[in-house]
């Protein structure tokens, strides 16, 4: 059974920093694209980064400079860091694969970002 369990959410200021991770059980972690994906309130989720398992990343625009991805395939676990927050990027955040797959969605973890 595939699990994704994502932690190191809270409530952090504007300017501050969070470093979230997603260890990931079931899966052969090393051979697959991993992702950071969020949903905000009200909007559909969306990508944030991604990771080939050769350790090439994508970001999207709105993070470019700020989020930093990375993985450690010896603990089968993605990590996101987060700089420089601002009130925009209040959502839940979630990792998978990347492309998606449905089953292996998690609870995620909520990110709170007051101004």
């Amino acid at each position: 059974q595939v699990q994704l369990v994502e932690s190191g959410g809270g409530l952090v200021q504007a300017g501050g920093s969070l470093r979230l991770s997603c260890a990931a059980s079931g899966i052969i972690f090393r051979l697959n694209v991993m992702a950071w994906y969020r949903q905000a309130p009200g909007k559909e989720r969306e990508l944030v980064a991604r990771i080939t398992n050769g350790g090439s990343t994508n970001y999207a625009d709105s993070v470019k400079g700020r989020f930093t991805i990375s993985r450690d395939n010896a603990k089968n676990t993605v990590y996101l860091q987060m700089n420089s927050l601002k009130p925009e990027d209040t959502a839940v955040y979630y990792c998978n694969t990347w492309p998606t797959i449905r089953e292996y969605w998690g609870k995620g973890t909520l990110v709170t970002v007051s101004s």
